[in-house]
């Protein structure tokens, strides 16, 4: 039998970044073979990484890239903060984002999605992308948060850019689920009704004036939350209006927009 020394131990953990103990099996169980135990222990760690798909991914790092007339944002998800600052993980958000930026399929950084997770022993995942391309006077805007857990990308045409990049910046205050009214599914809207319609806070009204209350109520709480349209604007002391009411007072016309937040 082959002897497995420290320094074997040593050089297959610093090729792999496993667990000394795991690295001295895997030597043990391919009978020194330096090239069959490396790849043993990725196949054992992409069969654990697919065991991990599973698990919250409640950290990780969100990243923009503006250049000329393109724009792309990324949302890289992981399950802890030390791993969301660890340079390989922060190394894969860039590569993901530079990836997205050239107009390239994210999924074909699949691979090394695996193997990321393999190695840092955390479900990695992709949580989202967009790529946004201005042409004309079109002016693409990003606002990230420190310490990039949240960002926006806006694509907007005529009135102030540092309006448009307040606009961002509402976006990762605001987080909208829908654009407009027109994009909420009318069975939401629906189910929403019926739970106003059920509230003490409805019930306990006359009649005659429910209706009114559930339509304020659907305004405010549901609209007003959910829309980015309807959304009161996040600076009392720039507007107290609506997005809406905002961008048209600032001549801007709202192209496209994208957020992502993890943690």
């Amino acid at each position: 039998m082959t002897e497995i020394t420290a320094a074997m131990v040593k050089e297959l953990r610093d090729a792999t970044s496993a667990g000394m103990m795991e690295c001295k099996r895997a030597l043990q169980e391919t009978g020194g073979d330096f090239d069959e135990a490396v790849k043993l222990l990725r196949e054992k760690g992409m069969a654990s990484a697919a065991k991990r798909a599973g698990r919250e991914t409640s950290e990780g790092k969100v990243a923009v890239k503006i250049e000329g007339n393109v724009g792309a944002i990324v949302a890289v998800g992981c399950e802890t903060e030390p791993v969301s600052n660890n340079d390989d993980f922060k190394a894969f958000v860039e590569k993901a984002l530079a990836t997205v930026f050239e107009g390239v399929d994210p999924s074909s950084l699949e691979g090394e999605r695996v193997e990321l997770a393999a190695k840092l022993g955390e479900n990695i995942q992709v949580a989202g992308t967009k790529r946004m391309e201005a042409s004309g006077d079109e002016v693409l805007s990003s606002y990230i948060h420190p310490p990039g857990k949240v960002a926006a990308v806006v694509h907007t045409r005529g009135g102030d850019p540092e309006a448009a990049r307040s606009l961002a910046l509402h976006l990762t205050f605001a987080r909208p689920t829908y654009t407009s009214r027109d994009e909420v599914p009318q069975t939401l809207v629906d189910a929403e009704r019926e739970i106003l319609s059920n509230s003490e806070d409805v019930l306990s009204k006359p009649e005659n004036v429910r209706e009114k209350i559930i339509e304020g109520q659907l305004n405010k709480k549901f609209f007003g939350e959910a829309v980015l349209r309807d959304q009161t604007w996040y600076r009392a002391d720039e507007s107290t209006s609506s997005v809406a009411k905002y961008l048209e007072e600032r001549g801007i016309e709202l192209i496209d927009y994208a957020w992502y937040a993890v943690g």
